[in-house]
């Protein structure tokens, strides 16, 4: 069996074969996960997110006009839907105790990472987890992903300038907590 592209297998839903998603699902199921359960922090919120996601896209697919590439257009939706989900949680958190405060602190690093960890790439990517999630999606989509700076601004809402000035604060904001935990010799 060839390789079908995603416009492809889209056109083939489009026509009444429905079943054809499932390889579309088996394309983006792990990296869509992987951005979920960083964005959430959690594998259980991650599972119904991912979902979530695959029904909005499955509904919407008859809307999905070609500008971009399915993996934006579905990463965007993805995305969309993590937010969705921050935001849920964090007004039932604010809800049920109204005196927390939500504020990030990236002073608060667990020192274990760093002596429980062997290998460079995984403890970037801890690394990374530890930054606002808007700064760790940037860096996600566009190191690990591939997207372009273009895809990267579809999936995001924003425009390319501010795709441009995210990835280099967040570049520079994961810098900081290498050097912070005297990670730069084998790193940087």
């Amino acid at each position: 069996m060839k390789h079908l592209s995603d416009i492809e297998i889209i056109d083939s839903i489009q026509r009444g074969n429905s079943p054809d998603f499932a390889l579309l699902v088996d394309r983006y199921k792990d990296r869509a996960f992987s951005l979920l359960k960083r964005m959430l922090k959690n594998e259980m919120d991650a599972e119904e997110a991912l979902q979530d996601s695959f029904l909005k896209a499955y509904n919407s697919l008859k809307g999905f006009r070609q500008d971009s590439k399915f993996s934006t257009w579905f990463y965007k939706i993805v995305y969309n839907t993590a937010l969705t989900v921050i935001a849920s949680k964090k007004r039932k958190i604010e809800q049920e105790m109204s005196s927390i405060d939500d504020e990030f602190d990236l002073a608060s690093f667990d020192n274990e990472i760093y002596s429980t960890t062997e290998n460079v790439n995984r403890y970037v990517l801890k690394m990374v987890d530890k930054l606002p999630v808007r700064n760790a999606l940037v860096l996600i989509l566009f190191y690990l992903d591939g997207l372009s700076i273009s895809e990267v601004s579809q999936v995001m809402g924003v425009s390319l300038v501010n795709v441009k000035v995210l990835l280099h604060r967040s570049r520079n904001a994961l810098k900081g907590l290498l050097l912070k935990h005297n990670f730069q010799e084998e790193v940087l």
